[in-house]
């Protein structure tokens, strides 16, 4: 059997049931359900992407802790490291068992989100306006991201409609939000999400910071109600 390895782009039909375990017929369904990608060379022989194989695998692997365990499994993106490690500091003395996975980067916050397909995302509320705008545009396009609840400084959330502006007029460099980005906002993108729940974050007697004391502990109730909408 060819394992997957760094090295490895792409393997057989018959090399990927052997991975996965499963019938040449299921992973042939696979593909055409998008669930696995792949093409066809010029002699008709279908290749599989070994990356989308990996993600499968990674999907099998959380189903079967889902099996096991009944901790929640919580996703966060966070702008600084320091921030992750207090939230993880302070969830471990909560009632609601969660095991939280952590990224200080946006792009493989996407990654680890889709790959593990947590039962909620968090998302930083120092992550700047025009990143938590594509990031929840991304999350809600994907197929293994679109259900999953988000939490969300309730400040951020607050700022649409006039969101679009301040993303464009801050946006430092970074690409400005696409004209269909912008269309999705106006048609409640962000505040008529029910997916999407607000956590109190912006606190001027906290200096801006939500890490301070009891900020914590407001989250575990928002934790609760995200994995209730999820299974609503």
């Amino acid at each position: 059997m060819k394992s997957i390895t760094p090295e490895t782009e792409y393997l057989s039909t018959r090399q990927s049931a052997k991975v996965l375990q499963v019938s040449l017929g299921t992973v042939q369904k696979m593909v055409e359900l998008g669930e696995l990608i792949a093409w066809k060379t010029r002699g008709g022989h279908r290749r599989i992407l070994a990356s989308s194989l990996e993600q499968q695998l990674q999907r099998r692997k959380r189903a079967m802790r889902q099996k096991t365990t009944q901790n929640c499994v919580a996703m966060g993106i966070f702008r600084r490291s320091e921030n992750g490690q207090e939230l993880i500091e302070a969830i471990a003395d909560w009632q609601l068992k969660v095991d939280m996975e952590m990224a200080v980067d946006s792009l493989e916050g996407l990654m680890k989100a889709v790959s593990i397909a947590p039962d909620l995302i968090f998302l930083d509320a120092l992550i700047p306006p025009v990143e938590q705008v594509h990031l929840i545009h991304y999350l809600s396009k994907n197929k293994d991201t679109q259900r999953i609840p988000i939490l969300v400084d309730e400040g951020f959330i607050k700022l649409h409609p006039g969101v679009v502006t301040l993303v464009d007029e801050n946006s430092g460099g970074k690409p400005p939000l696409s004209e269909s980005i912008k269309k999705e906002l106006e048609n409640g993108l962000i505040d008529l999400n029910p997916l999407i729940i607000g956590y109190p974050a912006t606190n001027p007697e906290a200096e801006g910071s939500w890490a301070h004391g009891s900020r914590h502990e407001l989250l575990e109730p928002l934790f609760v109600e995200a994995l209730a909408r999820k299974c609503a």
